[in-house]
């Protein structure tokens, strides 16, 4: 393995403009021992290689959402097709209700979807449904646990001061 010394200096570099040198709290490393954070270049499949050109295989799975490893071709392609046709439109598309009708088709009890766009916005989201259906206004979480970026879920994230 090289040294982690342009990872350094990125993460010296970072902290003159990023709050923390990071921009989440789960990226800085603190949990588990500190110092500066390993900078990525690029990834592709399983693997990843940081700016010191080191290999690793990639547990971290950017925290769930990389499921199918990094850039398979049959996903580039299709981010290309939709970059290349149009980047946001601020309305309806057909391509939202052929998502839906496969979601549906995947998960049988499923009745509706909502499109959201942040893992926190489908948490807050949830609680306003959960507590208009159950006309109660506490809901329970788990301490020390992240549910987004949301004050109503921060407290006790497990990040302190941190989770800025």
């Amino acid at each position: 393995m090289q040294p982690r010394t342009r990872s350094a200096q990125l993460y010296e570099e970072a902290l003159e403009h990023i709050v923390g040198g990071v921009n989440s709290p789960s990226r800085s490393f603190k949990a588990v021992g500190g110092g500066a954070p390993v900078f990525m270049e690029r990834a592709q499949g399983a693997h990843f290689w940081d700016v010191d050109g080191n290999t690793y295989i990639d547990y971290l799975a950017a925290y769930g959402p990389i499921i199918t490893g990094h850039a398979p071709p049959h996903i580039t392609k299709a981010i290309t097709h939709a970059a290349e046709t149009g980047t946001l439109y601020g309305t309806p598309t057909e391509l939202e209700i052929k998502l839906a009708r496969m979601l549906k088709e995947a998960i049988p009890s499923l009745d509706k979807v909502r499109f959201v766009n942040s893992g926190t916005e489908a948490v807050m989201t949830t609680i306003r449904v959960a507590r208009a259906y159950t006309k109660r206004n506490k809901i329970i979480k788990f301490a020390g646990c992240y549910h987004g970026h949301s004050d109503l879920v921060l407290v006790a994230a497990g990040s302190g001061p941190s989770t800025l």
